[in-house]
């Protein structure tokens, strides 16, 4: 070995072995295939797995869906919008698919929101097998269908709106003296004792051969001021009556008898 040729420093051949390492991991890891999640395989693979009508079910079943969906959120808007070409145009077709399952109200923003309660009560006068006529005490419909709602999953819709939409139907359609508003007025009679010839057969088994004359009245209790507030309201419960109703042979058609 000449003079000027001098071996390696320690730390130079420590340096020459790590940068030759480093080109072979380089090496090694431009070989080696990128790591490949296990969820997106397994579900690429389950998809291509399925056939072709399997696979045309579901692209039918997913459209279905988001047609569905476009019509049910363009028929809401135009159901609370303004009127409108579009809405005044299919209204009556809009309508039939929001009552009653999906009806929109703003009630629950309303500044001044109910503050009472309302029950529909009914009698009858029947005739008794010896001949006498007989008046049934006050029988309260609002009462039953709150007990077929209260603790009910999933409670039927004629529980919690035929009687009360009816009643509504039935007030709204008639002026201050009870006398009814146009045809509006009549059909809400019909449809309120209609409705009373229903619960009393179906929910009190009353036979309604025997069934004379119908009475309706509304019950209405003003419901009590919170703890915080230092009004005094009156909760005494006021009825108002309507008169009787004599029950025809029409009257019972359709009933199920």
């Amino acid at each position: 070995m000449l003079p000027l040729d001098t071996a390696p420093e320690d730390g130079e051949r420590d340096d020459g072995q790590r940068a030759e390492g480093g080109r072979a991991y380089e090496k090694a890891a431009a070989a080696t295939p990128p790591a490949v999640d296990a969820g997106t395989v397994t579900e690429t693979v389950a998809l291509s797995a399925l056939s072709l009508r399997a696979r045309a079910i579901i692209a039918v079943a997913v459209g279905a869906l988001a047609a569905f969906f476009t019509w049910h959120m363009a028929a809401v808007f135009l159901f609370v919008s303004p009127s409108n070409v579009v809405r005044e145009d299919n209204f009556d077709r809009i309508r039939g698919y929001i009552y009653p399952e999906f009806e929109q109200n703003w009630k629950l923003f309303a500044p001044n929101p109910l503050q009472r309660d309302e029950a529909v009560h009914v009698r009858a006068e029947v005739r008794d097998p010896d001949g006498s006529l007989r008046t049934t005490d006050w029988i309260d419909l609002t009462a039953t269908d709150i007990d077929n709602i209260r603790h009910q999953l999933l409670p039927s819709h004629a529980a919690q709106n035929l009687l009360r939409r009816g009643w509504d139907f039935y007030d709204g359609a008639h002026d201050d003296e009870g006398r009814p508003i146009g045809e509006r007025g009549r059909l809400s009679e019909l449809y309120v004792h209609r409705i009373a010839l229903q619960r009393l057969q179906n929910e009190h088994d009353m036979d309604l051969d025997t069934v004379r004359r119908v009475q309706l009245r509304s019950a209405v209790t003003r419901v009590p001021a919170p703890d915080w507030r230092e009004e005094e309201i009156d909760t005494s419960t006021y009825y108002d009556e309507i008169d009787w109703w004599v029950v025809t042979s029409d009257d019972l058609e359709g009933l199920g008898r």
